[in-house]
């Protein structure tokens, strides 16, 4: 007597969430659903690398017609014309595989609306000229046919040839003969969760859902849900629990999301340690001498908070009590690019896009580097980028236009800017003025190439110009440039008695969010971060200084999916390569950080120091 596969729900639900361990897709598990309906049937899912593909079929006149109801049948969408000979084609162009790739297979699923029983014998029949393609019991790399919707019985399963499979159902009982027989196994998500596709299914439904994916697992067939939504998060979730193919009306979407899966998660670790403010001076209605502005470039909530999470639930940034925020649009547009940005902090009004240091009367503007040197504070810039970019060029240039590399360079010789450091060495040292550093010199600047050769360096104005690989991401083994940059600059500039304003950029978490790479982000955050940390310390041990943290803009719409502080690990998406609009935090800390709580336009970030500075 064939041995019977029998589970009882009590006995599934007995099975661990961990029994089966998790996932890794690829777009090579797209199941394109309802691919007919799409306007360019079978190749918008073929093209994107769905691993399994669905045309719903109706017996007429002879021929098998894909459509979803009869009355949506459309002349010429024969299962041939539309599915079996285009695919054949591009079989034979692969070298008898369905993918270019032989490692990508593919399971053409035959959803049969009606009447099996004469579907299935004209679907024989059709499969005839392409017998070489769809033949899998004899050709592994052959295109599987998989048969789903209205089927025949398992006891008849041995009534048909073995070229066809057959879509199984958790519910149904098996003996091993007709298992053999079955592609996959397949049910409707309704059935256990009402569950959408946001947020998580409760733990109830979770176990459910775990259950009947272990349950053919334990078979060894792949499983799916259909019925499920398209998005990120259902996909993440999806994967999670187990299933093996991820059922999608949008294969490209699909697609994309997998392209970019390494791109969109990360995990760290290790934790660092994170510095512990001791709050003395936090919030003192007392002078305030020293100012360490620190913009993360591209920074908004969503990048801290992955970076807290990828931090194991803490950073030096969310160890501030106060914050605000900022509104960054600019004069010209809703949305800010850094120059405008920058601009509107460092100059107090708000200007057009790609404008550095100039109104939009197209006349320069006195930046706050400037503004402040008269009332005796020194200033340092520093990058972990290209120091002639548009978030540091704002403190000590004048253009119309950030791209102005060089002109950017020669400006620096009529600023207040007594420390420049950052990356760009050929726009200083290769000017059009070539006269340019040898007036830089005799302004009492001491030119650095390498920060061995800054940190050595006991007093007076410095120009440290990195090489390139100086600034390479942080993922690339940068190492702490910028941290060391900032301590080295506190400590030149400290021996000043009326005080000193640094501006530190965190450049590369806007290069991050252009290029939609998670890693790359959190990676550059954490290094800001760290660097925030030695700002907080030099301020509680100087009690004089106040630190704010914010960003020019936020890059990358980042959204948060899947995530554990306790691993370290994130899992997100973009919604654009470029800025947006959103509001950016402000942080701050030490005397007179309660100045900055509050929602309020970028350029009020002048202002507001400009009055500390005043009322001294």
């Amino acid at each position: 007597m064939k041995k019977l596969f029998r589970y009882s729900f009590l006995g599934l639900l007995l099975l661990t969430i961990d029994s089966q361990a998790q996932q890794s897709l690829s777009a090579n598990a797209g199941h394109s659903h309802n691919d007919y309906k799409q306007n360019i049937p079978l190749l918008r899912a073929y093209y994107a690398g769905m691993g399994s593909i669905e045309a719903d079929v109706f017996l007429k006149e002879g021929q098998l017609f894909v459509a979803h109801e009869l009355k949506e049948i459309k002349p010429g969408a024969t299962l041939v014309k539309e599915y079996l000979e285009p695919l054949y084609k591009l079989y034979k162009q692969n070298g008898n595989h369905p993918y270019a790739d032989p490692k990508l297979k593919l399971q053409l699923v035959i959803d049969v609306k009606e009447d099996y029983q004469h579907v299935l014998p004209q679907l024989l029949k059709e499969l005839k000229p392409f017998q070489d393609m769809v033949n899998r019991p004899t050709n592994p790399d052959a295109v599987s046919i998989v048969i789903s919707g209205d089927m025949p019985v398992p006891e008849k399963f041995k009534d048909y040839p073995e070229i066809i499979s057959f879509d199984g159902r958790p519910t149904t009982v098996y003996t091993d003969e007709q298992l053999e027989r079955i592609a996959m196994i397949s049910d409707e998500l309704t059935h256990y969760t009402v569950w959408n596709g946001k947020g998580t299914p409760t733990k109830i439904d979770e176990l459910k859902l775990k259950a009947v994916i272990d349950a053919a697992h334990q078979k060894n067939k792949p499983f799916r849900f259909w019925a499920t939504q398209d998005s990120p998060n259902t996909w993440v979730e999806l994967e999670k629990f187990g299933v093996d193919w991820i059922n999608t009306d949008a294969p490209e979407k699909l697609r994309d999301f997998y392209l970019r899966k390494d791109k969109l998660t990360y995990t760290n670790p290790v934790a660092y340690p994170v510095y512990q403010p001791s709050y003395k001076t936090d919030g003192a209605d007392k002078k305030v001498k020293n100012i360490i502005l620190l913009i993360g470039d591209g920074m908004g909530l969503a990048q801290i908070h992955a970076g807290w999470i990828a931090n194991h639930g803490n950073l030096n940034i969310t160890m501030i009590r106060n914050s605000g925020f900022s509104q960054t649009a600019a004069a010209n547009s809703g949305n800010t690019d850094s120059a405008a940005g920058g601009s509107a902090i460092a100059m107090g009004e708000k200007t057009n896009n790609r404008y550095i240091g100039m109104g939009t009367d197209d006349k320069k503007r006195t930046n706050l580097v400037d503004t402040l040197a008269t009332y005796g504070l020194k200033s340092g810039i520093i990058s972990v980028g290209d120091i002639t970019d548009a978030t540091p060029a704002v403190f000590y240039a004048h253009q119309l236009d950030r791209s102005f590399s060089e002109a950017i360079a020669k400006d620096f010789l009529d600023s207040h800017v007594d420390i420049l450091v950052g990356s760009n060495q050929k726009s200083f040292l290769q000017n059009p003025d070539a006269d340019l550093m040898r007036k830089l010199e005799n302004k009492g600047y001491t030119l650095s190439k390498s920060m061995t050769d800054f940190k050595q360096k006991t007093s007076g104005k410095q120009l440290v110009l990195l090489p390139d690989s100086a600034t390479r991401p942080v993922k690339d083994g940068r190492g702490n440039m910028l941290a060391e940059s900032l301590k080295k600059t506190m400590q030149l500039l400290s021996t000043n008695k009326k005080g000193f304003f640094i501006m530190t950029e965190g450049a590369q978490i806007d290069y991050g969010g252009h290029v939609n790479d998670l890693k790359y982000v959190v990676t550059e955050l954490h290094d800001f971060d760290k660097t925030v940390g030695e700002a907080l310390r030099f301020a509680d041990q100087d009690g004089e200084t106040l630190v704010l943290i914010t960003a020019d803009h936020e890059t990358g719409g980042l959204t948060l999916l899947d995530a554990s502080a306790s691993e370290g690990r994130i899992q997100g998406e973009f919604s654009t390569n470029d800025h947006t609009n959103i509001m950016v935090p402000v942080y701050a800390y030490g005397p007179h950080s309660s100045d900055f709580t509050g929602t309020y336009a970028n350029n009020e970030l002048f202002k507001k120091i400009l009055r500390l500075v005043t009322s001294k």
